[in-house]
């Protein structure tokens, strides 16, 4: 065991001194390992980083969760003109499915429109995301109120002019002073706000803190519900226990019967189910690490190559002292070992400067884009072992050639 320990600390030695005397020949062999090791793991990291963000945003919505509506967010056989002919989901038919859809917990009535300026006193938001909304959009996605409450049931179904304002467009309006009761213009009308939700960052999609979430009813009031900047979506989600294609066949069959659909009729609505979405996402990031892969595999390639030459030029400087260790009776496989530790321990530094790269960059790129980038702890051993297993396959056939080395002949050849 000591004997391996001193060959380690000598190859470390010898290393150290290939680093010192040959500077910049070093630093262009090692520089294709760095930028390897820079590019696998930035990606690596910045895919799971997007991946996490990307579930912390959905982790408030139960996969099971559907939206029933005209068109579909997720690929589809059905071609875009087709679906272009498909009636817009209503209000009552939401109504009807949630009186009638057994295996259904709740049931909300949304319409995606036009971002819109709100306006206080002088201050004004642009560009404010309007969700127009039921009252149970809280029992389908976690919404953590920071002041005041959420409108009620009797609020939403009269389109009472009430509305919560997302956290950043509530700083915009108000800065400092209490938003709580206070009104504000929209549509040319006054609403009272009632709530503000707390922060939440940014995530997939549009933030609710640049939000304004008011009653569906209020917009169906004032321009009806045929309307080209308003399109409707019944959001579904199924009950404990039950599952979401279970649910799903029943809204179908549901749909079916309200629109008159007969036996042989194609459907002329689609429903996306939440577990189909984040499956699509989680192919996409698969997609992504596997070209993050390609990409940094030929800058490993490239680097495997530097760490061969410089291996190779190694042993041709050391030629002589290989020849005098093998006379006093070093074995071929410490001499190989010998290679090998300085090849992984050279390939080794390269892959921990180009960690410290990632690392660095993640610490800015989170300050100045307010988005997390995470190098996890499991990135950075795949690093250190990508490293480990490039030094062992540059430095091996290098190696190789200097553990059968004759010794008479290399101390001639040194000579």
């Amino acid at each position: 065991m000591l004997l391996y320990l001193r060959l380690l600390k000598e190859s470390f030695f010898f290393a150290m001194n290939s680093l010192s005397n040959n500077k910049l020949r070093t630093f262009l062999s090692l520089l294709g390992v760095t930028i390897g090791i820079f590019s696998i793991i930035a990606v690596l990291a910045a895919v799971d980083s997007l991946d996490r963000k990307i579930k912390d945003s959905l982790s408030s919505i139960d996969k099971n969760t559907m939206y029933l509506k005209r068109f579909s967010f997720a690929p589809t056989d059905i071609p875009r003109w087709k679906m272009d002919y498909f009636p817009d989901v209503t209000y009552d038919e939401y109504q009807y499915l949630k009186d009638n859809v057994s295996t259904a917990q709740t049931m909300a009535f949304q319409i995606f429109t036009n971002s819109e300026t709100i306006r206080y006193e002088d201050n004004s938001a642009t560009g404010v995301n309007i969700v127009p909304v039921s009252y149970e959009f809280t029992d389908i996605q976690s919404l953590e109120v920071l002041k005041g409450r959420f409108y009620n049931e009797a609020e939403s179904n009269s389109g009472t002019n009430v509305v919560v304002l997302g956290y950043e467009t509530a700083q915009t309006l108000f800065g400092d002073t209490d938003p709580i009761d206070k009104k504000v213009k929209l549509y040319g009308k006054r609403f009272t706000v009632i709530g503000v939700l707390d922060k939440e960052g940014a995530g997939l999609g549009e933030s609710n803190d640049t939000a304004a979430i008011i009653p569906v009813n209020v917009l169906r009031n004032m321009y009806g519900d045929h309307n080209d900047f308003m399109t409707p979506i019944i959001i579904i989600k199924p009950k404990k226990g039950i599952d979401g294609e279970e649910c799903k066949a029943e809204v179908v069959q549901k749909m079916r019967t309200i629109r008159g659909l007969k036996a042989g009729q194609d459907d002329n609505f689609m429903i996306d189910i939440m577990s189909a979405f984040t499956d699509m996402i989680d192919n996409m990031i698969g997609i992504l690490n596997i070209a993050g892969w390609i990409i940094a595999g030929f800058s490993l390639l490239v680097g495997g190559f530097g760490i061969a030459n410089i291996m190779f030029v190694s042993v041709k400087e050391r030629t002589n002292i290989i020849g005098i260790q093998k006379s006093l009776g070093a074995k071929s496989r410490f001499i190989l070992m010998q290679f090998l530790f300085e090849a992984i321990i050279l390939s080794l530094l390269g892959g921990i400067v180009g960690i410290l790269m990632v690392w660095g960059i993640t610490i800015v790129l989170t300050k100045v884009l307010e988005f997390e980038f995470v190098l996890s702890f499991g990135n950075i051993l795949l690093g250190t072992f990508l490293s480990v297993v490039i030094g062992l396959i540059s430095g091996i056939i290098p190696a190789i050639s200097a553990a059968r080395l004759d010794p008479v002949e290399a101390i001639r050849t040194g000579m």
